[in-house]
């Protein structure tokens, strides 16, 4: 069993670092569609209807998806503060706590945002923009999906935390 779970750690931790690497070329994207925007409403007078919406979308599914990878590497923002004051043994049992905490917390979240997905699934939502595109479908499940990759990878964290081959915990330094 313990060989197992090493095993899914292992696998989440790879497929959490591919995604959150990806999500950089969406960020570049929108930083290109943004200069391209620019060019075109300044320079040609000629603006898009779509550019905004986009970028929006893009950032956004970058920021859900590329959670896993922040929680593999141990990056969220946490008071590190108290890591010096209460030592290493007791600074272990919060990140479990912490850990624990976090994936009751994000279930919660993933079950109030089961029904919205789930509905959105059955009949696309419009954004209502000149654009109208179907960014608020897309997001309503992209947001579902990302907290069950966030469950995912914290179980995956306890994991490593119970087999002691959590690697760098330095996080937020």
């Amino acid at each position: 069993m313990k060989r197992f779970l090493g095993l899914y750690a292992d696998v989440l931790d790879s497929v959490s670092v591919f995604v959150g690497q990806a999500c950089s070329v969406l960020f570049f994207a929108c930083v290109a569609i943004s200069a391209l925007e620019v060019v075109l409403r300044y320079g040609f007078d000629a603006p898009t209807l779509w550019s905004t919406e986009l970028v929006m979308t893009l950032c956004a599914s970058a920021w859900v998806l590329s959670v896993g990878y922040v929680t593999e590497r141990h990056r969220h923002i946490s008071i590190t503060m108290l890591e010096l004051v209460v030592g290493e043994r007791v600074w272990r049992v919060f990140r479990l706590l912490q850990m624990i905490v976090a994936t009751g917390a994000v279930l919660v979240l993933s079950m109030a945002l089961y029904h919205p997905a789930a509905t959105v699934l059955k009949r696309t939502e419009h954004s209502g923009t000149a654009l109208n595109s179907m960014q608020p479908t897309f997001l309503k499940v992209l947001l579902f999906v990302g907290c069950i990759f966030y469950i995912l990878q914290l179980l995956a964290n306890i994991v490593r935390w119970s087999q002691r081959t959590e690697g760098d915990v330095t996080g937020g330094h």
